[in-house]
């Protein structure tokens, strides 16, 4: 996509302050007659005919519907079934404007100016019957507040599990249960031209469904997330859409809408959803270690061009070339080398360089594939190991001073649970257990004392011996609440308070 078109890109969660009227407009009615007739002619073999021989050139996947009846009902049904699922969710952020100078203050003195309350709305889906459902990150990045509203009218308090901005998951939780859950489909089953329902709560109007087909799959050049590998379709989306269901007709969860390209911000036929199978990888590794874990190649790598496919001697322009190795990466202990062309991974063709890295960045940490490359245009194989994506530091949103006032005791705090591998990475005394790997400058946390290399043995008390344990301990807790760790390092037992004064 060009960087034009890009940039007509939009999240859709709904920003618009709540009582802003909303401006609705109909479609005339001979609009609506042309687009039934257009439907039940492609549904019903009534259309312009097809030469003999241009009808032995083209395969046509037989369908499963086929009367406008059958789809009629089938949509019906697919909509009945998955409407429970999806509900609307409200949040709240904090903005902070910018001070203003005051003639009555001495000069190069401002007013302080109070947070504001900014209020937002989106979509997401119930994944599980006790309450798990997953959205995207713009919907609930930096929320104070979370209401959830089911299909029911019933409004609960919802917490924000984890996030992931970079493919632009999150999962929320709501203490219910006996919840009508979304079943997850196979993404990787769809095929351009798939009829697709879209189901959320654009610009307010809950329970909307619309419906279309799939216009294109792994479009990863859309430039609204790091790691793309969008659905593209031609189902109404709307702003409040944002974390809404993508379905089949079979009444399975394909895809979780995201965005969409239009220079009007309103839908124009081009929206993105983010595909089942990774939005649920992220999903389940959020919620067991808080974040989620990639696989990464270990290089750097450029996009196949006309020119350069000349250049190298390709059979076409497609591929991932290897511009830089990182030592003692994935690449490297491959047997890969600056110049290699990559085109296949485990016998599926390489498309250019995001097309690779998803594929990485989705394999299991430790799983063996099989990469087919270009050396000096002769094709060979190598077997490559995954290995851990480098993590990168926090990024820091606040001075340090606000941090200490407002945030959780342990803001800023990255941990991991001990495993053999990160044991040896970070000279640990032990292979179980948790351990911090990151602190935020200027956090709360490293102003106590805290440090990366730390392992975590209780908190206020109360044994810590898993990720899944620590974030129930610590999620309560207040930005006034005390923090009691108890800590190994290097051999040595330590009790560390966090508390802001």
């Amino acid at each position: 996509m060009s960087s034009e078109c890009a940039s007509l890109c939009r999240m859709i969660g709904w920003g618009l302050p709540f009582g802003r009227k909303v401006r609705v407009m109909s479609m005339g009615r001979s609009h609506l007659c042309l687009l039934a007739a257009g439907v039940l002619g492609a549904l019903l073999g009534v259309g312009p005919a097809v030469s003999a021989s241009s009808a032995e050139s083209v395969t046509i996947r037989p369908s499963r519907v086929s009367t406008a009846g059958d789809l009629q009902a089938q949509v019906r049904a697919t909509a009945a079934k998955m409407l429970p699922a999806v509900v609307s969710i409200a949040s709240t952020v904090m903005v902070h404007d910018q001070a203003f100078s005051d003639e009555g203050l001495p000069f190069g003195m401002f007013k302080d100016v109070p947070p504001r309350r900014q209020y937002g709305q989106g979509s997401g889906v119930i994944v599980s019957s006790d309450g798990y459902i997953i959205t995207n990150n713009h919907v609930v990045a930096d929320a104070v507040d979370v209401e959830v509203i089911l299909a029911d009218r019933r409004q609960f308090k919802g917490r924000v599990v984890a996030t992931d901005p970079k493919t632009d998951v999150a999962v929320v939780k709501i203490s219910a249960t006996g919840l009508p859950a979304a079943a997850w489909g196979d993404s990787s089953a769809l095929a351009v031209g798939d009829f697709v329902l879209a189901i959320g709560n654009p610009l307010g109007l809950s329970r909307t469904v619309t419906f279309g087909i799939v216009s294109a799959v792994g479009r990863a050049d859309v430039g609204v997330a790091d790691v793309e590998d969008f659905i593209q379709t031609d189902a109404p989306i709307n702003p409040g859409n944002s974390g809404g269901a993508l379905v089949n007709t079979n009444g399975e969860l394909v895809g979780i809408n995201t965005a969409i390209a239009s220079p009007t911000g309103g839908s124009v036929g081009v929206g993105f959803a983010i595909p089942s199978n990774m939005a649920r990888t992220a999903m389940q590794s959020l919620i067991k270690t808080g974040r989620v874990v990639r696989g990464f190649l270990g290089a750097s790598t450029q996009d196949v061009t006309p020119l350069l496919a000349k250049t190298f001697h390709l059979p076409d322009v497609k591929g991932s070339i290897v511009t830089d190795l990182q030592a003692k990466g994935s690449a490297e202990r491959a047997g890969l080398k600056r110049g290699d062309v990559v085109v296949r991974f485990d016998g599926r063709d390489v498309m250019d360089s995001g097309h690779l890295r998803n594929l990485m960045a989705t394999a299991a940490i430790g799983s063996k594939h099989r990469i087919e490359l270009l050396r000096d245009a002769k094709l060979m194989q190598t077997d490559l190991t995954v290995q851990e994506a480098p993590r990168e530091r926090p990024k820091k949103t606040q001075t340090a001073d606000a941090a200490s006032s407002t945030a959780h005791p342990l803001s800023g705090v990255i941990v991991d649970e001990v495993t053999p591998a990160l044991a040896r990475q970070m000279d640990l005394p032990v292979n179980a257990g948790l351990v911090v790997t990151d602190i935020e400058d200027g956090s709360l946390a490293e102003v106590s004392g805290l440090q990366p290399g730390d392992l975590l043995l209780e908190l206020n008390r109360q044994p810590i011996p898993n990720f899944s344990t620590f974030q129930r301990l610590a999620e309560p807790l207040r930005s006034t609440d005390l923090a009691l760790l108890l800590i190994n390092r290097q051999g040595s037992l330590l009790y560390i308070p966090i508390q802001s004064e």
